[in-house]
């Protein structure tokens, strides 16, 4: 587990904030079943996206744009209960092993200057938080024998950053020293510039069919990543996935907003890439498909304007497609927070974990040294985004990867 510095100071309080949902929750303020398209943001924070970030403000109380969406099949986690795969939910057995409960509200109650306010609720379901605060605990992660990565470019690896310092590259090492695998070469490492891909697909104990601009129809009801990296004939193998995915599906919607697409059609759009996410779940969970188990961590959707909605405060935005303000941009904020809430319900419901990418990246934007921006963090904050607006530096890729490997150690 990746010792955070700050972490100890939170104990005190993370039993009050627990509490404080939970009286939330008799007064509806912790969840709610509206339908999505009529959820309004209560937040004036701006949310848009391109790439493979989502824009939104940050937070995780009680009072965010929520709605539960439809329950995956094999039933949700809930309170004591089993998520699919028999992993247990909150009260059970995950975050401190039975001893102090953690919730996400309280992991992020004390990271910013000013708290920001109208970000996802995620507690609303219960997930089991682990004591690093960097995702979830749904997962025994143990005895892998194969490692795939699937998703978009976060994961692929962008330039400017070296090919070694990719969180994929990085990832790949830690697991293969934790798991006893064999390790990619730096040719699994490096990019096809042509395609977006890894050079080599598969190498050692590692597959990797990650694809710049891929969306979540990418997985499997388009381009199949999951059927090409999983197929019959290593299904037998104890596999672990690690994926980021749905960044580029904001942006589209931000594309479209833009455009001039009626709200109604946004979300149409917005639930119809969360259920592909979820179908994408659905694949890899369906009993019987990995006899001697699977296991899946995924990051939530991050952003670079540290809450502010700004998407030109990167000086390099227009190349990114930012080059013009997004309209209605609380109705778009609102989308975006029930996506990553629905990605929180996903890791309950089918038992798989989630890390806190959004929450932990919100202040390491382009607006780090704004001391009004919602997510602040203090002086000389270091910025964990490149030159392209929307991918993570070397900072941010060694970030990533310490949350990919605090979920597998715990």
């Amino acid at each position: 587990m990746r010792n955070r510095p700050w972490l100890e100071r939170r104990h005190a309080w993370r039993a009050s904030a627990l509490l404080l949902c939970s009286a939330a929750n008799a007064l509806a303020a912790c969840s709610s079943d509206e339908d999505p398209a009529q959820t309004s943001a209560s937040s004036s924070g701006s949310a848009t996206s391109g790439g493979d970030a989502a824009s939104t403000s940050i937070g995780s109380g009680a009072g965010g744009a929520s709605s539960t969406g439809g329950s995956a099949s094999g039933g949700s986690a809930g309170a004591g209960g089993e998520a699919s795969g028999g992993n247990a939910g909150a009260g059970g057995g995950g975050g401190m092993g039975g001893g102090e409960t953690f919730t996400v509200a309280g992991c992020y109650i004390d990271d910013f200057v000013s708290p920001p306010l109208g970000g996802p609720n995620y507690d609303q379901f219960m997930p089991v938080v682990g004591s690093h605060c960097m995702g979830t605990n749904h997962q025994d992660i143990t005895g892998v024998e194969r490692v795939v990565f699937v998703g978009d470019s976060v994961t692929v690896g962008t330039p400017p950053t070296a090919s070694g310092d990719y969180y994929r590259s990085k990832l790949a090492a830690a697991l293969a020293s934790k798991f006893g695998l064999t390790a990619p070469s730096f040719l699994w490492q490096t990019v096809n510039f042509l395609d977006g891909v890894s050079l080599i697909q598969e190498e050692g104990d590692f597959a990797s069919c990650a694809k710049w601009g891929a969306r979540t129809d990418d997985l499997v009801a388009d381009n199949t990543q999951l059927e090409t990296c999983m197929p019959l004939a290593q299904q037998s193998k104890r596999t672990l996935v690690v994926m980021t995915m749905g960044g580029n599906d904001i942006s589209s919607l931000t594309q479209d907003a833009i455009a001039g697409v009626p709200m109604a059609d946004l979300w149409t759009s917005t639930q119809g890439f969360v259920a592909d996410f979820e179908a994408a779940i659905a694949w890899i969970k369906e009993p019987g498909r990995f006899p001697n188990g699977v296991f899946v961590v995924y990051g939530n959707m991050y952003e670079f304007t540290d809450g502010t909605g700004d998407v030109q405060s990167c000086d390099v935005s227009a190349l990114a497609g930012f080059d013009q303000p997004v309209p209605a941009p609380d109705e778009l904020k609102a989308m975006v927070i029930w996506a990553n809430e629905q990605y929180a319900r996903i890791s309950v419901d089918w038992g798989v974990d989630m890390t806190f990418m959004l929450e932990d990246f919100c202040g390491h934007g382009f607006a780090s040294d704004d001391p009004t921006a919602p997510c602040y963090r203090g002086p000389n904050t270091p910025q964990w985004f490149d030159l392209t607006c929307i991918h993570p530096n070397p900072a941010g890729h060694q970030h990533i990867t310490d949350m990919f490997m605090a979920v597998v150690d715990e």
